[in-house]
């Protein structure tokens, strides 16, 4: 078995600041921990430029900085995100789990044929957490508990290999485990700090001393007893929710937070082998419209995941907006390509807070032949024909797609208004029509 380990450093700040695109990051922005006497539990690279760093007093930190966007931290957040990197790490392989508080683990032995080896694959996990919007370190090694060390202590010596791994355990500090302080402070003072000092010591008095627990967790962490893992189980229906730092009213700039929730969205499809149908995008607008508000009030969390942004005193209703693909798809670049096309087209009447993508309908994706040639794709149709619709409108493109009937002026029909598991069977399109009053 070999298992990788994805880690978010960063994941209070991320879950806020992946959202920004280059130009909007160059304003220093930090997660808070919220209370009476706030405190600065991470920042971004140009609030650190300006001297504020972890655990600084938010005030003074705004003297430091006095167009610092601050943001408190949300734990319920965090877990949402977590589970998003889970969801899209089964695209590589099933065997995926979670690791609180900032960990996934992904067992990718199975996988490596199926991805071009093993080097081909750790660039795809750590070139797709960066297109997520992360920060993330990656470790393997051929135990679960083994990765999670590794990529907590920084360490860039990993081993594939059993015979290997006590070895290469043996100097990390015993901190990195998830055992109470009181054992360590214990074996702290014995002089035992790190892996390889806890195992040359005496079984049975160690597990006498600060009990079996501890010695259970270094052999699973040396792989010499099983190491279950409970097994993420993805979601039926993808919903990803992306909060902005601050109010957006840039569609530019929703289109690049969009990009985000579209490979988390890519990789749930990819994980279950289906293709989408239809898509639908929630905005949802600014708190506060019109109104004099502190910038501390302006930056107040938002509510819980799951709630409503409906409703609330000066705020615009939420913008939904529902589309359909012509055919199920699942690649990323069409799909960032037809909801910027969208995108385009909407009115924003206040600023926006937070974005919800949705998967609305979904049908298992036909496999067919690749081109003979590089860049020879057989199916150019499909993504002109969903981003004229998004450009033009729902009804100024349609697709034209035969009936069982031998009445010849009732032997075609408009297929993009077929139920879904109607339309992701249908094939591929036989005519295209636009409307007249398109141009």
């Amino acid at each position: 078995m070999l298992w990788a380990c994805l880690l978010l450093p960063s994941l209070p700040l991320d879950v806020f600041a992946r959202s920004l695109s280059t130009p909007d990051a160059a304003r220093p922005f930090a997660v808070t921990t919220g209370g009476h006497y706030p405190r600065i539990v991470a920042a971004n690279a140009a609030a650190l430029d300006a001297a504020i760093v972890p655990e600084q007093l938010v005030s003074a930190s705004l003297v430091l900085a006095s167009d610092l966007v601050l943001r408190d931290r949300d734990p319920q957040l965090e877990s949402a995100a977590l589970a998003g990197v889970a969801t899209w790490a089964t695209q590589f392989t099933p065997a995926v789990s979670l690791a609180p508080p900032n960990g996934v683990l992904a067992e990718i032995g199975g996988s490596l044929r199926l991805f071009g080896g093993l080097k081909r694959l750790v660039i795809e996990l750590a070139r797709g957490a960066q297109d997520l919007g992360y920060s993330a370190r990656l470790a393997l090694a051929p135990t679960p508990l083994a990765a999670l060390l590794f990529v907590r202590a920084e360490c860039n010596v990993t081993t594939v290999r059993l015979p290997l791994l006590d070895d290469a355990l043996a100097p990390l500090p015993l901190a990195h485990l998830d055992v109470a302080p009181d054992i360590l402070a214990m074996l702290a003072a014995a002089g035992v700090t790190t892996f390889g000092q806890a195992c040359a010591l005496p079984r049975a008095g160690l597990a006498r001393r600060v009990g079996a627990g501890f010695v259970a967790l270094l052999d699973r962490a040396r792989g010499l007893v099983p190491d279950p893992r409970l097994p993420f189980v993805p979601p039926p229906r993808y919903a990803g929710r992306l909060d902005l730092p601050a109010p957006v009213a840039n569609v530019e700039a929703l289109a690049f937070a969009t990009n985000r929730l579209v490979h988390e969205l890519a990789g749930w499809l990819t994980g279950r082998g289906l293709g989408v149908l239809e898509m639908s995008l929630t905005l949802a607008h600014e708190r506060y419209v019109g109104v004099n508000v502190p910038p501390e009030r302006r930056f107040a969390p938002l509510p819980p995941r799951g709630q409503s942004a409906l409703g609330r005193p000066g705020g615009a209703p939420a913008t939904t907006v529902r589309f359909a693909l012509a055919a199920p798809a699942r690649e990323p670049s069409h799909l960032v390509a037809v909801l910027r096309e969208r995108l385009a087209r909407i009115t924003l009447p206040a600023s926006v807070e937070n974005i919800v993508l949705a998967s609305e309908a979904t049908a298992a994706l036909a496999s067919r032949n690749l081109g003979l040639l590089p860049g020879d794709d057989p199916a150019v149709t499909v993504p002109l024909l969903d981003r004229l619709r998004a450009r033009l409108g729902e009804d100024a493109v349609t697709l034209v797609a035969p009936r069982a009937e031998h009445r010849p002026e009732r032997a075609s029909g408009d297929a993009l208004h077929l139920a879904p598991d109607l339309r992701g069977t249908m094939g591929h399109a036989t005519k295209t029509s636009l409307a007249p009053d398109s141009f």
